[in-house]
C-alpha cells in the first residue's frame, strides 16, 4: 500500500467553490481500480491550503489506473481552475510493518 498525499493550494476566495467542485469529481477517482480510500482534508489555521490524502494499492495502481485515464483529464478540469499553484504529489510507504 502506498499513501498519495496532495498539497493543494486554493486562489483565496475560491475555497468553497473548490470543496463543491471536489464533492462533484470526486467519483473520477474513487472508481479507480487499486484504490483503498480517499479524504479531503482542510487547513484550519490556512483555509487556503487543502491535503488529499489516497490510499492505493501500488505507485503503479496510482498511476496507470487512475492518471493514464481519461478520468485524470475530468478531475482536473473539475478542480483544476480553483488552483493558485500546480498541486506538489508524492507517494509514502509505511515503515513501521
Amino acid at each position: 500500500m502506498v499513501l498519495e498525499i496532495a498539497e493543494i493550494s486554493i486562489t483565496p476566495g475560491q475555497e468553497d467553490a473548490f470543496i463543491q467542485a471536489y464533492r462533484g469529481a470526486r467519483e473520477h477517482v474513487a472508481v479507480s481500480p487499486g484504490l483503498r480510500s480517499m479524504r479531503m482534508t482542510r487547513g484550519v489555521e490556512s483555509p487556503s491550503r487543502f491535503v488529499l490524502l489516497i490510499e492505493w494499492d501500488s505507485v503503479e495502481a496510482h498511476e496507470q489506473g487512475f492518471r493514464a485515464t481519461e478520468r485524470f483529464g475530468a478531475w482536473r478540469a473539475a478542480i483544476g481552475p480553483y488552483f493558485a499553484k500546480p498541486p506538489v504529489v508524492e507517494h509514502f510507504e509505511d515503515v513501521d510493518q
